[in-house]
């Protein structure tokens, strides 16, 4: 949690960096900072959560002190949260600079110079693009509650003047009163870019229930023909339902099914490798299997079925208009199909009358 937020709502530092200063500009700042004896030079804003784009992580650890400086971009405002993770000091600047940059290193002078080792990081010079000035150094008689001192868990946000966030590849934090007296000139480089969480995935859409006026049918019958009163040819193959007694090893379906025709029809193309839809003519649907009183048929196209889907959808259309009155038995004919290509039904020829939408 920021200490601004004891005074009200976090703290935005601002301020512009200049050029290097002279002697006496020099003097006269070392001379306001005593008068001032530590007042914050910092308007105030309330934070929001508007973050947009990526992030990189600084880290500091030196000397009992850690801190990390999280830079990140909020309403399009690139910006440097200070954390203290480890110890305690007042902030009195932030520099930042790009590796691209190479004009003059800005320099807030007197007090809160980056002079001597705040200039280089791994041996190299750093060239300081710019820099907001926090507060003077010094706690005075705010003591700890001064604004810009921050404890192990506390935290400031000032805003750069960074056109993105990766045009911050190095840090510079200037604060005194570290752990009770020292100072640093800390630099820090070469930051983390965590990952941005992953989209949630969207919730899988359930299956749809089954519909449950949807006919289920205990049994179905593959004629390899129809005979001269177009009722079905002998021999052929049965498929039995799902919750069919099965003494004779007569093909079935699958316990997760509930012996809809879709089911019937799928089991078509998986088991029965020599039937595809296309070799279907009719499928007829009787009232009365012992008198083959037809109840409604569906007869292929000219150019037969040419899948599964359309045998449903044939299907779909015939049931569409029907009440859920009716029992009756479906027969699937077959044209130009040796007979010995289909299964034998080795089962009981009694046929259990179904309910069909």
């Amino acid at each position: 949690m920021s200490r601004f937020g004891k005074g009200g709502p976090p703290a935005h530092a601002n301020g512009k960096a200049k050029g290097h200063n002279t002697a006496e500009e020099e003097r006269a700042e070392e001379q306001q900072a005593q008068q001032d004896n530590g007042a914050a030079e910092a308007d105030t804003a309330p934070a929001t959560d508007a973050t947009s784009g990526g992030e990189r992580i600084f880290s500091y650890e030196e000397d009992g002190l850690a801190y990390t400086v999280r830079v990140f971009e909020e309403d399009g405002v690139v910006r440097a949260e200070v954390t203290v993770d480890q110890g305690s000091m007042d902030v009195n600047a932030v520099y930042f600079t790009s590796d691209d940059y190479s004009g003059p290193s800005a320099n807030l002078g007197g007090p809160l110079n980056m002079n001597g080792g705040g200039s280089r990081f791994e041996g190299d010079r750093v060239s300081w693009e710019d820099a907001v000035a926090v507060s003077h150094p010094g706690l005075g008689p705010q003591g700890e509650d001064k604004p810009s001192f921050l404890s192990e868990g506390d935290s400031l946000t000032v805003d750069l003047s960074a056109a993105s966030v990766e045009d911050v590849d190095l840090i510079g934090i200037r604060a005194t009163s570290v752990n009770g007296g020292d100072s640093i000139k800390g630099v820090s480089g070469n930051p983390e870019e965590p990952e941005p969480e992953p989209e949630p995935e969207p919730e899988p859409e359930p299956d749809p229930d089954p519909d449950p006026d949807a006919a289920t049918y205990p049994k179905v019958y593959f004629a390899t023909g129809l005979n001269d009163d177009d009722s079905p040819a002998a021999g052929g193959a049965g498929i039995l339902g799902p919750d069919e007694e099965n003494e004779f090893g007569t093909p079935q379906l699958g316990p997760d099914t509930d012996g809809t025709f879709a089911d019937y029809v799928e089991f078509l193309g998986e088991e029965f490798d020599d039937i595809a839809p296309g070799d279907i003519v009719t499928i007829i649907f009787y009232e009365d299997i012992e008198t083959f009183t037809e109840a409604f048929r569906i007869n292929a196209p000219e150019e037969g079925f040419t899948s599964a889907a359309d045998m449903l959808a044939a299907y779909d259309d015939a049931v569409s208009g029907m009440s859920a009155d009716g029992d009756y038995i479906a027969y699937f004919a077959t044209q130009d199909i040796d007979e010995d290509a289909v299964p034998e039904d080795t089962g009981s020829d009694e046929l259990d009358e179904i309910s069909v939408m």
